[in-house]
């Protein structure tokens, strides 16, 4: 790796002998400055790896300049030598104080310049490999979380598209519930880190549903009271399929899959739980998935139009659901309504 020596010295004399010493230390890319500010102006445009300034110069002394370097950004660690006369021991501590990593005295011995130069270079290499190698380690730790986030996502989706292939044809719905939890949770104004979370885990809000017969979740007439408890269960069974997990997204699908039949007027269903009581994700839920269960056909039920489920939702505001829920779902409401058509049921994927 080429390493780059920044000097400062206003007596064009000592500017030469240094330089010389310098390239004679190994370091070829040199930039030679009599005016300090001229060299903070290189500096702000080249990442140097080796600073040697003079302490007496005019307008801006070394003390000066080491202060104004290290407040650049990418030199907070790189090696600074102030050079500096024998009898000068107050500046040398003042220069410590400034940020000087090291110190040279004139006159200057020409084999201490060299093999200091050499080592504080040598110090520099192993920082810049150190800190090459901590990006890159970084970047490998960000590929492998995302590769991960990735995979986490697709097991989500997948199991929740299996499950839901049993209650419909396609298990589009999951896909399109999932889409207006995210609409509902901006326009509700969560997070970015909520609504992502939101969108990835609703998906599995009926996982319970493998618990339930054939029998009873393809029924074409109405359930029994027998039956209708039997299919209540599954908010239960899908709570304990998902709780116990260390995954930030499978706790809150645990989460969604047992309170998202549960109302706002306490008449839900399995805990009787009401109002602010009921989770937030699953006060979302709860509207995003009667809206398009309510639009979808079902074996035991036409498709509603558009108007007529969104008509519901608004007239079970307070009672059914969140009032401000619904407030942010009539807001999201086209984007909703585009989901349908992005995402529909005859489609074989989405």
């Amino acid at each position: 790796m080429t390493m780059r020596a920044l000097l400062i010295d206003d007596n064009p004399t000592n500017l030469f002998m240094l330089g010389k010493l310098i390239q004679n230390a190994g370091i070829s890319d040199l930039s030679s400055h009599k005016d300090p500010r001229q060299a903070l102006d290189a500096a702000r445009d080249i990442q140097f790896d080796l600073v040697l300034v003079d302490y007496m110069m005019p307008g801006m002394d070394g003390l000066e300049f080491i202060k104004a370097i290290r407040q650049l950004p990418n030199y907070e660690d790189v090696p600074v030598v102030m050079v500096t006369t024998v009898d000068q021991k107050d500046v040398c501590y003042a220069a410590l104080d400034a940020g000087a990593t090291d110190f040279l005295t004139k006159p200057v011995d020409m084999a201490e310049v060299k093999a200091r130069i050499r080592n504080l270079a040598h110090l520099r290499d192993l920082q810049n490999k150190m800190r090459d190698r901590a990006a890159w380690l970084a970047e490998e730790v960000r590929k492998a979380t995302h590769e991960m986030a990735l995979m986490e996502e697709e097991i989500i989706l997948r199991l929740a598209r299996a499950s839901e292939y049993r209650d419909s044809d396609t298990g589009a719905h999951v896909i399109r519930m999932a889409r207006n939890c995210r609409e509902i949770a901006e326009a509700l104004g969560m997070t970015a880190q909520f609504c992502r979370d939101i969108y990835l885990a609703s998906p599995l809000h009926d996982v319970g549903k493998i618990g339930v017969p054939d029998a009873i979740l393809r029924k074409p007439e109405p359930l029994s009271p027998e039956e209708r408890r039997t299919m209540e269960t599954h908010a239960g069974v899908g709570q304990a399929i998902l709780s116990g997990s260390e995954s930030r997204l499978i706790r809150l699908a645990a989460e969604i899959a047992g309170s998202h039949h549960e109302r706002w007027d306490g008449t839900g269903y399995p805990n009787g739980l009401k109002a602010t009581e009921i989770p937030i994700a699953s006060r979302i839920a709860a509207v995003a998935d009667v809206f398009d269960a309510l639009v979808s056909p079902r074996p035991y039920k036409n498709a509603w139009s558009v108007e007529d489920a969104a008509a519901f939702i608004r007239t079970n505001a307070g009672v059914l659901f969140d009032p401000q829920v619904v407030r942010a779902f009539e807001e999201r409401l086209p984007r909703i309504v585009r989901n349908l058509s992005e995402a529909p049921d005859y489609a074989e994927s989405a």
